[in-house]
């Protein structure tokens, strides 16, 4: 496979951290940067170009990687997908229901993959458990307990003013720190059909929420409740408690820590290396996750098939936060 060509879009701590992951994919090159302001984000060679925009690139490049604010995303990716290129976006997908579908829309009609950077999907024990109730292994799931108990600082939020805000960042950590978590459990459970949802700003300079809890009832009986935080100090690593009608799985920073099924065997195994966990920063310590899902975008690109996580799959998560956010709304 040759090497498949990226742009870099953004400046942030997370552009960074998609320069240490595409450094150990060697299927991928990073060949220019895209930054309104000129800025170089930390870690990219000097030989490297920055450009204003994505159609401004004056470099032969295959895809980009879109590393900007969640309000940014649709734009980046219509611009991209125009011009035929294919595009993989951090989390989450958008902030509206017009702006996702016209994102998968127009990946879909301009032939190119569209992929979400949700990498808690990669890590062996959510596989193996995802894998245990989709073939019904557990029984009948009685309820889900998802806990995203973070902790930020102010200066978290007053060093980008774009943080928390609505514009921008689509509100609090519903729709960013607890946004992949949420992916896993839409991924397991699907969508609920009843929300019922308060959210809070208590300590932070922020525009959206630093507190909130939602309760979910899906279609075939089982409830959900999902609490997300960065309002909790000194900040937890995510807790989900699946309870069944075999029993109790734990999961802890995507490692299984408690299996207390009836008569089926721990699926749960050591990762070769540990995922972020987010709970007390948002420096990301491991690149794993982002290096499986561009070596697989980048292969999915040129040979076809579909991504690991594609827009579609990516949907349910911005669906569930959108329908949490319009509960609590109005809750008020």
């Amino acid at each position: 496979m040759k090497k498949f060509r990226l742009l870099l879009v953004g400046s942030g701590n997370i552009a960074s951290t998609y320069i240490r992951a595409a450094a150990n994919v060697p299927e991928i090159e990073i060949v220019g940067g895209v930054s309104r302001s000129g800025k170089r984000p930390a870690g990219m060679s000097e030989d490297i170009p920055v450009y204003p925009s994505i159609t401004k690139a004056g470099c032969e490049f295959d895809g980009v990687i879109l590393a900007t604010p969640n309000g940014c995303h649709a734009a980046g990716c219509l611009e991209a997908a125009k011009l035929g290129k294919h595009v993989f976006t951090e989390k989450t997908l958008a902030l509206t229901r017009s702006d996702m579908d016209e994102m998968i829309d127009c990946c879909k009609q301009n032939k190119v993959q569209l992929a979400v950077a949700f990498q808690r999907r990669t890590a062996p024990d959510n596989i193996a458990v995802r894998e245990l109730i989709r073939t019904g292994k557990l029984g009948r799931i009685i309820a889900c307990e998802l806990t995203v108990n973070f902790w930020r600082p102010d200066s978290y939020y007053r060093d980008s003013d774009y943080r928390g805000n609505l514009k921008m960042d689509g509100g609090g950590p519903f729709v960013q720190q607890a946004s992949h978590n949420i992916d896993l459990y839409t991924w397991f459970f699907g969508l609920p059909e009843t929300i019922h949802a308060f959210t809070g700003t208590f300590v932070h300079p922020m525009e959206g929420e630093d507190y909130g809890a939602a309760i979910c009832r899906h279609a075939d009986g089982m409830i959900g409740t999902i609490i997300a935080s960065t309002a909790s100090k000194p900040g937890f690593d995510a807790v989900m408690t699946i309870r069944s009608e075999k029993g109790t799985v734990v999961l802890e920073g995507d490692r299984i820590t408690q299996w207390l099924i009836e008569d089926v065997a721990n699926p749960g195994r050591e990762p070769a290396k540990e995922l972020h966990s987010g709970a007390a920063s948002n420096a990301v310590t491991s690149t794993l996750g982002h290096e499986i899902l561009l070596r697989d975008f980048a292969e999915k690109a040129q040979n076809g098939g579909n991504v690991l996580v594609s827009g579609s799959d990516a949907r349910d998560a911005s669906e569930l936060i959108l329908r949490i956010y319009e509960s609590a709304s109005h809750a008020q």
